[in-house]
């Protein structure tokens, strides 16, 4: 009897407190659900672990798990206040944007402050339907994670009010150095070996392959080159 009677208390509390977070969640507002900054991923963690343990556990007051769950988002509530009103507590409890590409370069130092690598970066490039970072002017991790991109005039989309022709799309353009290391089924597929990559680095002042960050073929064997050194590029200066 006494295990019904806690499993019915556990049904209530579900039935009542769920309609409760979603007039908090309402109340906290579109980008606090929708992009999740640090500090309101910290929010959704903690309201998670106060109503999870409230519905785990009977024992625990259920008026004290509501009253927290008010708590929380007037506090997130009035931290999103004091961020629009003051800009330097925005820049102190969140990520600042990162540009990690810019003029088809990647940029190492950045990569390595915000710990994403190349891969992280050509996938988000993916979603974007990008498939050759060269095709990138700037390209920026946001404080949320997501990554901004702006692309070369030249490769822009071209709509049919811009112009009277439909441009070719850009190619797809494949990893063939990654941070130093060679790529063999890149080289093989594209019919080409070690001996004429070198080479092709060669003609562009390379002379020793780890001094390579990145590099990319399209399928006309056209090189592209992001070097360790790159770091030295003039960034965009990009605010939050």
């Amino acid at each position: 009897m006494e295990t019904i009677t806690e499993l019915l208390t556990v049904a209530g509390r579900i039935i009542t407190i769920l309609p409760l977070l979603l007039l908090m969640a309402l109340f906290m507002g579109k980008r606090a659900i929708g992009e999740l900054p640090v500090f309101d991923f910290l929010i959704v963690l903690t309201l998670g672990s106060v109503v999870g343990a409230d519905i785990a556990d009977p024992n625990i007051q259920h008026i004290h798990t509501a009253a927290a769950v008010v708590l929380i988002a007037l506090l997130q509530r009035g931290v999103a206040l004091l961020k629009m009103k003051n800009r330097t507590i925005g820049k102190y409890i969140t990520f600042k944007p990162t540009v990690v590409i810019q003029n088809g370069t990647f940029i190492r130092s950045n990569l390595k402050k915000i710990r994403y690598s190349v891969d992280n970066v050509l996938e988000a490039l993916r979603e974007k339907d990008i498939f050759n970072a060269a095709d990138v002017e700037t390209a920026v991790v946001e404080a949320n994670g997501s990554l901004s991109v702006l692309k070369k005039p030249a490769k822009s989309t071209v709509t049919i009010e811009d112009t009277p022709y439909v441009k070719q799309s850009s190619a797809i353009a494949f990893p063939v150095i990654i941070e130093g290391v060679i790529q063999e089924p890149v080289l093989r597929r594209q019919n080409v070996d070690e001996s004429w990559l070198l080479q092709e680095l060669e003609t562009r002042g390379v002379t020793d392959i780890n001094d390579v960050f990145f590099a990319s073929l399209n399928p006309e064997n056209q090189l592209h080159v992001s070097l360790h050194y790159a770091d030295t590029l003039s960034l965009p200066p990009v605010l939050h």
